[in-house]
């Protein structure tokens, strides 16, 4: 199916040209600090800062309470941008009207940022704020079953590896998570055993080639292509993982990998529940809330925050 062609022209406001990301993500930062949509809306949500010390640094986090607080969960967002670009003010807009749609508290995560901090940084910073808001149920009002993890692109894939981590760590267990279009996989060259690497990996805004320069300013070493808490689908148990909710992009190079997250994860006995947005592509949950696959997914979001479904 063609492309619809408002949603291309409304996603290429959000792209930016195919350049080597090595040699441009200090400038692509400043430009996104410059064109971060701050849309400060006191009617709508309240906004808090708050610090989580973890190893000798600290994890700013930015709260977003909604006026109108129809759920007790919190959302713990983390942002995406190949964990090199984006931040907790480029995401600022998103995360505000997250909390108005959703009418959640929205906790999101400025975790350290690639090439300066490498793998595990990034997922290490990710799971101490999550650590924090598991067990210490006062900080935001709610118990531990009422905290969703949450994220899109590269924030999806942290979500993913906070869950492993915590399976695997034993200190708290998350109870939900939500992937939007997220990176799980290791492969994004032309071999990659996912076709919409192929089919989708060039002319739809975010690129296989870019999605690669990506992996190869955020690894540490070559190892980590198989480490599951930098690439969730090379886990070797995907068992006692949280109900999911996974929504993949039909134009997104990423798509398969997440739906076969998601078939994995269903294989192992957790809840699943996995949606393709049609004549989507990455990115789009960036758009305005009145965008229509923005509206479709907290219409796809909403009902799963309340439990309606049957494990």
């Amino acid at each position: 199916m063609p492309i619809h062609k408002a949603m291309l022209a409304a996603l290429s406001l959000l792209s930016y040209p195919d350049l080597d990301v090595e040699k441009t993500y200090l400038v692509q930062r400043r430009l996104q600090k410059l064109t971060a949509r701050r849309a400060r809306k006191p009617w709508l949500y309240r906004i808090w800062e708050h610090a989580v010390p973890s190893g000798g640094h600290d994890v700013p986090m930015r709260i977003f309470t909604p006026k109108q607080q129809k759920r007790d969960c919190v959302l713990l967002f983390f942002h995406g941008g190949g964990w090199v670009l984006g931040s907790i003010d480029s995401y600022d807009g998103i995360c505000g009207d997250m909390a108005a749609q959703t009418g959640c508290v929205v906790a999101s995560v400025d975790y350290r940022l690639a090439p300066e901090h490498r793998f595990p940084a990034a997922v290490e910073d990710c799971y101490a704020a999550a650590r924090e808001v598991f067990l210490h149920s006062g900080l935001l009002g709610v118990p531990p079953e009422q905290v969703v993890l949450i994220g899109d692109s590269a924030g999806g894939n942290l979500a993913a590896a906070v869950s492993l981590m915590a399976r695997d760590r034993g200190e708290f267990r998350p109870r939900r998570q939500v992937l939007i279009y997220p990176a799980v996989g290791n492969d994004h060259s032309e071999g990659s055993p996912f076709p919409s690497v192929r089919e989708n990996g060039t002319g739809y805004l975010l690129t296989a080639k870019r999605v690669r320069e990506f992996f190869a300013l955020y690894r540490g070493c070559e190892s980590d292509l198989e480490n599951p808490y930098f690439a969730p689908l090379t886990a070797k148990s995907f068992a006692d993982q949280p109900d999911t909710l996974i929504i993949t992009a039909e134009f997104c190079p990423l798509r398969d990998e997440g739906e076969a997250y998601g078939e994995r994860l269903r294989g192992a006995g957790n809840y699943v529940e996995s949606y393709r947005m049609p004549d989507a592509l990455h990115g789009y949950f960036s758009l305005p809330v009145w965008f229509k696959h923005v509206k479709k997914t907290y219409a796809i979001l909403n009902p799963f925050l309340e439990g309606h479904y049957e494990r």
